[in-house]
């Protein structure tokens, strides 16, 4: 019989409901890799293993719990209940009231001291109290625990950021039809952000607009700066759009532009095609990086180069796998990342060209389809 405070909610079939699944292969991750269990709070880890986003994360403790020892257990506040049962968050819930303690709930539930794997978005008020709650546990970040839990993506997945990437580009093929020359680099990005949320996106969270000098720096913040006749334009830009992130980036040019500005662009162009050839199953991350990187480096600008060539991407825009030196994650299918080489020229410009790409059974795909080629705007 439940307790107080708890039920068993209705079964759900795992065919339609792909988060029973995630459960059991996160906990038995979590097993192999020596942890008693995992503890999920709100954020990416909450919605990937339950379908469940409060409509505030709060002081306010919410987790699901994972161990061998119970059923996956959501502990919510008795207030906000009712929205995780909606979504069918859990089998099973515990709830807390305020004038209660749900650290000892979960002391309780946990019901032996071990290591658990944390999500990262854990806030540090939850964590210390539950380390002071039960002084015998320890906790690992959760992409130090496990780095791949949400590396490889189902289907539906795939097709939600395959979604995400067609409103990216659906709104680069509107932003280069703009007036650039005359317009500040925050009217630009202001524009970008209207247009992401008119294709769809609940999220925006970037809009680098980087122009003239300013592109030389990979993540500038859009300013005041007057874009000008002459100057080459770094666009990046992306959110969340149905849950799923999209990402990328094109360099354009205002005017015509001078023949180091095309062979840098060309350099750059080349390195990420070559890179995305490179992309195939049991390649290593750190492999795929250094495709692109020595392209760079044999022309003369390794030290131009000054970040990894991609990242992860899924409920979060930036997530493991990293295509970075030292990365020896091998490559499999359904993994999405971007690829986005760069060479960027302080005080005077620089390009980067980015685009998502899935894993499959024999190479990749891409998930932007634009042209990579310098684009002129007026």
């Amino acid at each position: 019989m439940a307790e107080a405070g708890e039920n068993t909610a209705n079964e759900h079939d795992d065919v339609a409901d792909p988060y029973g699944p995630r459960r059991d292969r996160a906990l038995a991750a979590a097993l192999d890799a020596g942890f008693a269990g995992l503890i999920a709070t709100p954020g990416p880890d909450l919605a990937y293993l339950t379908g469940y986003t409060p409509t505030t994360a709060s002081e306010r403790f919410t987790a699901l719990l994972l161990t061998p020892d119970i059923e996956p257990t959501l502990v919510v506040p008795t207030l906000e209940r009712p929205d995780a049962e909606s979504v069918g968050a859990a089998p099973r819930y515990r709830d807390w009231r305020d004038e209660t303690d749900p650290y000892r709930i979960v002391a309780a539930l946990l019901g032996r001291a071990g290591r658990y794997a944390v999500s990262d978005a854990a806030w540090a008020l939850h964590l210390l109290a539950l380390q002071a709650t039960i002084p015998g546990a320890g906790h690992t970040a959760m992409t130090d625990a496990l780095p791949m839990l949400r590396a490889v993506k189902d289907a539906a997945e795939r097709s939600r950021l395959a979604a995400a990437g067609a409103a990216a580009d659906a709104v680069y093929e509107r932003i280069v039809e703009t007036a650039f020359a005359g317009s500040r680099e925050r009217d630009v990005a202001a524009a970008l952000d209207a247009l992401l949320r008119e294709h769809g996106h609940e999220q925006v969270d970037f809009t680098i607009v980087a122009s003239g000098p300013h592109s030389a720096n990979p993540h500038h913040h859009s300013g005041d700066r007057i874009i000008e006749a002459g100057d080459t334009v770094v666009l990046d830009f992306g959110g969340l759009r149905d849950g799923y992130g999209s990402d990328t980036t094109r360099t354009v040019h205002v005017g015509e532009p001078a023949a180091q500005v095309r062979e840098v662009h060309e350099l750059v162009r080349t390195a990420q095609q070559a890179a995305f050839e490179a992309v195939a199953p049991g390649v290593s991350c750190q492999d795929v990086d250094a495709v692109a990187r020595d392209i760079i480096t044999a022309a003369g600008h390794g030290e131009h180069f000054i970040h990894r060539t991609g990242h992860g991407i899924g409920l979060t825009t930036h997530e493991p796998p990293y295509i970075v030196a030292g990365e020896k994650q091998a490559l499999t299918p359904g993994m999405c990342f971007s690829l986005e080489p760069g060479v960027y020229l302080p005080g005077r410009f620089g390009v980067r060209i980015e685009d998502i790409v899935a894993v499959t059974d024999t190479g990749a795909v891409r998930l932007n389809s634009t042209a990579h080629r310098l684009q002129l705007v007026g």
